[in-house]
Parts: structure tokens; sequence; C-alpha cells
């Protein structure tokens, strides 16, 4: 039994589970977190790390805790709304759900990137603040400005909202997006990668602040370091050659032998190049070897699903599955000094991911009804 603020628990205790344990149970029933729990055991105060064997609990002992519950839950600041009193905008937005753009003829390459953009709070912030109105003498601003208007429209509206002015400004700072399919008719299909690189190269030039040097939202939170390593075999005393560049994204090169993104991913950091070598006097096979030094906050990752098929002379696209997790760890292409800055938080992660999976173990066998005893007898059930 376990006395708490006037109040006994009986508790039933697994002395093969430690300590902290026996504390997820106490929680379940008082609502005290563990680390805020004082429990007085003979010798002392029960630990995380307790061998509940040790301690000789018998039948009925009496266990005293202290410690205070979490605040409770506070009524809400503003009165509830029902929503059959709200407008349609209001119910999409309550319900978080997000308005489509409409398809202007073989724009979804465009609609994909500016989704996948409005994703990034902070470039929705910096638009706000640095991009201007329509009508700048730089066309690579107006861009920007568009790009606001537009996710103000997507922020206020419940339905399909067509992207025309954007588009309108897309093709005029690179009108290739704009070429004519003379077979067709019509807009080309375009490759949604070269969009979100022209895009990100443009918001770059836009968005650059003019307080604290020329750093820009896309160097910021979406741009990384990679240090990229040349050597030969060719040439075993030719030393090797180490660069310092910045990067937007990673490569996930697919061909038979990659099954998963990891393998893809790896493929691109880890490639053999052909380049002149100065000791040799010639061409010589190099093998580059690149390693991320800096990771950015949003880490784009693009499938390289396009190849050159020459026998045709046409570009092939690879329709392979290639299998991606929900929580991509880069660790293992990150340089030696990066996997030692991220070791502690890596190990914070897991901690937390065990204690989460401990309480969902400690709910689900407090949940499951207990099977009367075998010695029972009909009469006393």
């Amino acid at each position: 039994q376990v006395k708490w603020q006037g109040k006994k628990y009986e508790v039933e205790v697994d002395t093969t589970q430690p300590g902290e344990m026996f504390k997820m149970q106490l929680y379940s029933l008082t609502g005290v977190e563990p680390d805020r729990q004082k429990i007085l055991v003979k010798g002392g105060q029960l630990k995380d790390d307790t061998d509940m064997a040790s301690l000789g609990l018998k039948e009925g002992q009496l266990l005293m805790m202290m410690g205070t519950a979490g605040e409770l839950p506070k009524a809400p600041s503003q009165p509830v709304k029902f929503m059959e009193d709200m407008t349609e905008n209001e119910v999409a937005q309550a319900l978080s759900i997000p308005a489509g753009l409409s398809n202007l003829g073989n724009t979804c390459y465009m609609n994909a990137t500016l989704q996948c953009l409005k994703a990034v709070p902070e470039l929705k912030q910096a638009l706000d603040l640095h991009a201007g109105g329509i009508g700048q003498s730089d066309p690579r601003k107006n861009l920007a400005a568009s790009m606001r208007q537009l996710y103000d429209q997507l922020s206020e509206s419940s339905e399909g909202v067509p992207p025309m002015v954007f588009l309108q400004f897309l093709r005029q700072v690179f009108p290739k997006f704009g070429a004519q399919d003379r077979q067709h008719g019509g807009f080309m299909q375009q490759d949604a990668e070269e969009c979100w690189n022209e895009l990100l190269t443009t918001l770059d030039h836009a968005l650059k602040k003019e307080e604290g040097g020329n750093t820009s939202v896309i160097e910021q939170y979406m741009s990384g370091t990679m240090v990229t390593t040349l050597s030969t075999d060719e040439a075993p005393e030719e030393a090797a050659s180490v660069r310092d560049q910045m990067f937007r994204k990673l490569d996930c090169i697919i061909d038979k032998s990659v099954n998963y993104v990891s393998q893809g991913i790896g493929k691109g950091l880890e490639q053999v190049i052909e380049k002149r070598s100065e000791s040799l006097g010639r061409n010589a096979d190099y093998k580059a070897v690149s390693r991320i030094a800096r990771l950015p906050e949003y880490l784009t990752v693009a499938f390289n699903r396009f190849s050159w098929k020459a026998s045709e002379s046409v570009e092939a696209k690879i329709v392979k599955s290639v299998k991606f997790p929900l929580d991509l760890d880069v660790t293992e292409f990150c340089t030696a000094e990066l996997q030692a800055q991220m070791r502690p938080a890596r190990q914070r992660v897991r901690d937390l991911d065990d204690r989460i999976a401990m309480e969902r173990k400690l709910k689900a066998k407090t949940k499951r009804p207990q099977e009367p005893s075998s010695s029972s007898s009909p009469s006393a059930a």
C-alpha cells in the first residue's frame, strides 16, 4: 500500500522490474510524474534503478510517497465555437484542411513545389517581412512577392486557388517553364526538382537580410555544408584534396541495387569521377567522398528518377519502388565532428523513446482484465 496526501493506493508490485516501473504505476494512479515522486523505503529513497526484489516488500506493507501532481488543465481562454456556427473558411482552418492549387495546364511540378515550401514557417515569415509589393524593378523580388500573396490566399481559402499571378512571374524570370509542346499543344511538362532549385536560388537573392549580414532564410534554414575529399588510387603519393561547399539537397541515386532511400543517398555521396591528375599528367579516376559538416533545419532529399537512355536518345523515368522511413537518420553521412556534437541529443531521444515504450507497456498491462484465480470456487466467484 502507498500513502499519498491522505489516500492509500493498493499497488501490485512486480519485483522483477526496477524502481522506475513502480514509479510509472504510481504515476498512472496519482498523476504525480516519476521525477517528482519521493518514495521512502528501507534504506532511504527509492531510485529508478532500485532492485525491487532487494527491498523485501511484504503483503500490505505501507510506503509513504511525497510529490505534487502536474497542473490541472485550464479552461479555454476563448469560448467554444461549434462547427454549425462557423463559416466554410473557419471550418477548413479549424480542421487544418489545406487548400489546394489549381492545375493551370501541366503545372503540377510548380504546385507540388509551392506546397512543399509552404510547410516551412520561417520562409513564410521571411516573405511577410522582406518580399515587398508587386511592381519592383527586380523581377525576382516580384516573384517572391507573388509567392507571399499566394500563401495568404491559401491560408484564407478552403477551396482550390489558381496560382495565375505567380505562374506569370515564374515564366518571366525563367522562360523555360513557359516552353510550348509543339507536338501535343499546350505547355510542356517540367521537372519539380528543377523548379525547386530555381525557386530556392531566387528566394535566396530576394530575401537577403539587410541587417546583420547577407544571410537569407534559405541559407540559414535550408542550406548545409558538405565536406568532399578527392583521392585516387592511381597516384597514392598524391595528397587528397578537401573542399567545403554549400548544399541544399541530398541526391538519392536509384539503380537496381537501391531498395531504401539511405542506400541511394550513400551512392550519391560516394562517387567515382574522372579528372586530370597533375602528378600523372593525364586523366585519372578519383573517388569523391562527401560528408555533411552542417545539417540544415529542413533537409531536402531528391529522388533521381530520370536517366539518359543512349539507345533511344531520350530521358527515361525510373519507376522502381524505393522505401523511406518517417524518421530519416543521416548520422552515417555526417563528419566525425558533427556526429560527436549530435551524440548527446541522440541519446536523449533514445531515452525518451524507451520511456514512451515503457509507459505504453504499462498502460496495456493495467488495462488488461485480470483472470480469476484457479483456486477460486464457483460459489466464491
